[in-house]
């Protein structure tokens, strides 16, 4: 899939962009209906597991998931769009003619009470020695400002990486009252089922309550530069086989990581609530997203 320059300069520029027409109706339905099912599922489940993360209001009766951790290692239907040829064509223009994959995430925001993301920029996450990294939002439904899009500020990637620690702590979120956020300027990644956004790791960015009658699900897959290595230890390889498996386009890198001169802040020490960005983001004072909902 050849990218127009302006798509390109685009990106550049702000630091996301959104595609149509990535995925087809039919590939969009089988995401659907694969999700379906593992929700489905969650009847069994009373607490967080390796597979759920769950809305506080869940239970067995009204299952309710906000968050389907590493669904590419769940299901087959996930990991052929994690290698979609036409995602990783449009990651080859816009990040590195090597592509090295990471992780995935299914965020879920079911209408009326889908659950927020505060502030953050994912290279707070997992700092790399160079910043040529993305994530890739694939919308399994029409996406739209009602239903909670992914909102980014643009140029944000540019800027400086803010403090994402709350008494001391990794929090996983910003503080809404940091000086330069700039966050009047955000827009959302909109677009109709079977679009993807492309964000930049070092992007501003952070979503809203669903508060529309339509479910908003966004399928996130992490990609980085086959040369850039993660700097948290946790984040790192178990083996050389394990990480050369990750390899998705180009030839095999040489164990010469590029080190570019990028911001860095560690997430550490640990958020004090382990589990997923939702779980971390308890640790924030203000949340910005529960002030404009009360608002």
């Amino acid at each position: 899939m050849q990218l127009s320059q302006a798509t390109i300069d685009a990106y550049r520029q702000d630091g996301f962009v959104v595609i149509e027409g990535v995925l087809s109706p039919a590939e969009t339905k089988a995401l659907r209906d694969t999700t379906d099912r593992l929700v489905e599922g969650a009847r069994n489940v009373a607490s967080h597991n390796d597979l759920y993360d769950l809305e506080p209001t869940h239970s067995p009766a009204e299952p309710r998931v906000r968050r389907i951790k590493t669904p590419h290692a769940w299901d087959p239907v996930y990991a052929g769009v994690m290698r979609h040829p036409r995602i990783l064509a449009i990651l080859q223009q816009l990040v590195h003619p090597a592509i090295r994959f990471d992780t995935s995430k299914l965020n879920m925001k079911a209408a009326g009470y889908g659950a927020a993301v505060e502030w953050h920029q994912d290279w707070a996450f997992y700092p790399h020695t160079n910043d040529d990294l993305a994530a890739v939002g694939v919308m399994m439904d029409d996406c739209a400002i009602e239903n909670g899009p992914l909102l980014c500020v643009p140029g944000s990637h540019r800027g400086p990486v803010y403090d994402h620690h709350a008494d001391g702590y990794f929090c996983g979120a910003i503080d809404p009252d940091t000086p330069g956020l700039a966050l009047d300027t955000a827009r959302p990644c909109i677009g109709p089922a079977g679009s993807i956004s492309i964000h930049h790791a070092r992007t501003t960015h952070g979503s809203a309550v669903n508060t529309s009658s339509r479910m908003r699900r966004l399928l996130l897959f992490q990609y980085r530069a086959a040369d850039a290595w993660p700097l948290v230890a946790a984040q790192q390889p178990k083996s050389w086989e394990e990480w050369q498996a990750l390899l998705l386009t180009g030839e095999n890198d040489p164990v010469v990581p590029r080190v570019t001169a990028v911001p860095v802040r560690l997430p550490l020490p640990e958020a004090k609530h382990a589990g997923s960005i939702y779980e971390n983001q308890r640790g924030l004072k203000k949340s910005y997203f529960g002030a404009a909902r009360a608002a």
